[in-house]
Parts: structure tokens; sequence; C-alpha cells
């Protein structure tokens, strides 16, 4: 989530954001249950700790932060039957009102420019697209009949979401290229 809300974090609008994560299995906590096992959420998708998630109050802290203000989050997970990958879409009303999918998206290319791991795609990305790699795609919409931008962000949790981002950290202490051992699967 954090990707596809620090960018703009200075242009949402007091009334807070909005945060509709999709999650393989292998997201869901890392204590089985048989709301989380594979076998019971097959031909399924549900809500799971609906207020309150334990990652709520971090996204409150790292986004208002980066805002320089207050700012309110409603983060809604939810279980996909896929073994793995999150989507992520952030909602929320610019402060400074609609200003095009052009500039959204340059102001995500800003942001990451340099950054190895994340790309900022015309197109809304997929699961698939990131699946085995340390990488995080986001695309950017408008949505002028409700007055809203919309953030949609993707990755491979068990890669970026754990051992990659620990892969990546490691690189950047030691001095290693920040890619090593990283490359995206051919």
């Amino acid at each position: 989530m954090l990707p596809a809300a620090l960018p703009v974090a200075a242009d949402i609008d007091p009334s807070g954001l909005v945060v509709d994560s999709k999650s393989g299995v292998s997201g869901a906590g890392k204590s089985p249950s048989a709301k989380t096992h594979f076998c019971a959420v097959d031909g399924d998708f549900r809500a799971y700790s609906e207020v309150g998630h334990r990652h709520t109050s971090e996204m409150i802290q790292e986004v208002s932060a980066a805002a320089g203000h207050a700012v309110t989050v409603s983060f809604t997970p939810h279980l996909l039957p896929v073994d793995r990958g999150i989507l992520t879409t952030v909602y929320f009303r610019p402060a400074g009102g609609l200003v095009g999918d052009e500039a959204w998206i340059q102001k995500y290319r800003d942001y990451y420019r340099g950054e190895p791991f994340v790309e900022v795609c015309e197109t809304v990305p997929a699961l698939s697209e990131v699946a085995y790699t340390n990488y995080c795609r986001i695309a950017v919409r408008e949505d002028p009949l409700a007055g809203l931008v919309k953030v949609f962000s993707v990755i491979d949790n068990l890669v970026k979401g754990a051992s990659g981002q620990a892969v990546q950290n490691m690189n950047c202490m030691f001095g290693f290229a920040e890619q090593a051992g990283l490359q995206r699967k051919v």
C-alpha cells in the first residue's frame, strides 16, 4: 500500500484515503487457520480484519509523515484464492482537484526515478506480471465522475513483501549492487 500512497501523500484531501487490498493466502498472516487454508478459500473470496487491521496504524503513521499532517486511512484486506501476490487499490480525493492521468503518472515516475524495482505503468497491472519477482508495478487513473484518483499496485508478497525485500536491504547495507540476486525471472 505504501508505494501506492507515498508519492501523493501531500495531495490527499483531509477526508483521507481508502485502501482495498486483495491478497493471496500466503499474505493472510503466518498462523494457519481453517479460514486461510487454500482448500478453504479456493473458489471463494472474502474480506477479513475488516476494521482495525494490525497494519492500519503503520499506514496512518507513514502516510501522515509523508503528507506533513494527519491522514485518515480505512483499510480492508481481502483473501483471494491464489497462492501469492497482493493487488492493492488506493482511493483518494485530491486536495487540489483532478489534474489528469498523465500528471499523476508523471508524479509517480518522478518519485520513483532511479528505483530499480518500481515500475510505473500505463496499464493497470495484474498479479501475474510480478509473480516470482521483486518488482512493484503501479498505475494511476482518475475517476472524474466520482472525483477520485485510483492507484493500483501489485507485488509478489513472498518476494517483494518478504525475502526479496530482505535481500534488497542487505545489498544496500553491505554495499552490494541493489539488484544483486534479484534479477527478473526470464
